[in-house]
């Protein structure tokens, strides 16, 4: 759990990053229409969360630095007893207050009277206001008829406002850098994923489709966890679908000597576990099944061992794909290491957190003390029918890297004698 002053913390680090004489607005957002008479479930704008643990809709931070001086407010929506029957509670201000540790919690409808009052020209009340900050992510929602594009042009021409500025670079920034509790929320969405995996390999035989197993996850995840929902749409290959990298629709039928990629995760205070294992549907690997496999988790460990600060996610995938293509070509898998991209085809790293992939960094950035990122080489060879990615989480430490997941199992040996117990 994370804790109101975890969240001051955060804004008061935000404060440093902002100029002088500017405010920010963070928007919760609102849920996107999917069809005439319904929409999709509200997911909550993740920088927003970031600066209040305020998971509602209809709820806008404003932060102001102006004059040596620091203020903020949380706006959220009011009592409305006709939407309760229909939705359920909202938040009270005392509930926003203690989760948020924003003293100022004011209802969303005075919002416009606050802004009126920070932006005048002539009279600001806070002292001047010449930039604000704004989330430019693309497709932000944040009202019912309003866009981040809309917002920017409100600003402009009511407020007259000419400097807005992006926030989400700044906050995106922020976020890679785990704290203690964030990594807690993070084992704790690992521990559910590891008793989904269980789940779905006692499930697994031959005959059962793909869909099937991916339920018997997604049940799982909502037994342990109370419905938090999963970090990501589960992947659930079998055979030749698991040479498809994101395979989208889990219709197959799971065949007899088949080996069964999955790629899935629990979340936690929508903090995304990332988890990719493979294992035979028969309970043992054939031979070439096995030397395949072996390749990967060979690099899968040599990614963990060689991750550490100051190394770039570029550099490691270029680690990754000389280990693949040395053992690939040594095997007489592949004629010259160049060939392994027919076989190898996508990054072995990315940042995790409270997206899946956790923007704010870049290929080229060093890795900190506090960064999780994935580790997930992986062979997909369609011609043999077989795709095989191991993927764990690491938690970039001062001299190295902790597997997070090192308790899910991918040993050969372990998966083997799972079989032989069940």
């Amino acid at each position: 759990m994370i804790l109101a002053n975890e969240y001051s913390e955060r804004r008061a680090r935000f404060y440093e990053k902002m100029e002088d004489s500017s405010m920010a607005l963070l928007f919760s957002g609102v849920a996107k229409k999917k069809s005439y008479d319904e929409d999709y479930p509200f997911e909550v704008n993740r920088n927003f969360y970031y600066l209040t643990g305020i998971d509602q809709e209809d709820s806008v931070l404003m932060l102001i630095k102006s004059e040596g001086e620091r203020r903020e407010y949380l706006f959220i929506s009011p009592f409305d007893e006709t939407k309760e029957k229909w939705y359920g509670k909202r938040l009270t201000p005392q509930e926003a207050y203690l989760a948020s540790g924003v003293k100022n919690v004011l209802m969303n409808d005075s919002l416009p009277a606050r802004l009126s009052a920070a932006l005048s020209l002539r009279d600001p009340i806070y002292g001047p206001v010449k930039n604000v900050y704004l989330d430019f992510e693309k497709e932000q929602k944040i009202a019912l008829d309003t866009d981040i594009d809309d917002e920017k042009e409100l600003l402009r021409k009511e407020f007259g406002v000419a400097s807005i500025l992006d926030s989400y670079p700044i906050l995106t920034r922020m976020r890679l850098r785990k704290s203690e509790a964030e990594v807690d929320l993070l084992r704790e969405a690992i521990e559910t994923t590891r008793l989904g995996i269980l789940a779905v390999m006692a499930e697994a035989r031959s005959g059962i489709h793909e869909y099937e197993l991916a339920s018997t996850f997604l049940k799982t995840c909502n037994d342990d966890d109370g419905n938090q929902g999963l970090a990501f749409n589960t992947i659930m290959a079998s055979g030749v679908h698991a040479a498809t990298l994101h395979y989208p629709n889990p219709l197959g039928v799971v065949e007899k000597g088949s080996l069964i990629l999955m790629d899935l995760g629990a979340r936690k205070n929508y903090y995304c576990a990332d988890v990719s294992r493979t294992f035979p549907v028969s309970g043992r690997f054939s031979p070439d099944q096995r030397a395949l496999y072996e390749i990967v988790l060979g690099c899968n460990k040599a990614v963990a061992s060689f991750a550490r600060p100051g190394i770039t996610l570029r550099e490691l995938n270029a680690f990754a794909t000389e280990y693949l293509a040395s053992e690939c070509l040594a095997k007489g898998i592949i004629d010259k290491k160049e060939d392994i991209s027919k076989y190898y085809f996508h990054s072995v790293s990315h940042q995790i957190g409270l997206d899946t992939h956790d923007p704010g960094g870049n290929k080229d950035l060093p890795l900190e003390a506090g960064n999780v990122i994935s580790d997930e080489p992986g062979l997909y060879i369609k011609e043999k029918g077989i795709g095989i990615r191991i993927e764990d989480d690491l938690l970039i430490t001062e001299n190295g890297a902790e597997v997070l997941t090192e308790g899910i199992l991918k040993e050969v040996s372990e998966i083997e004698q799972f079989y032989k117990m069940r």
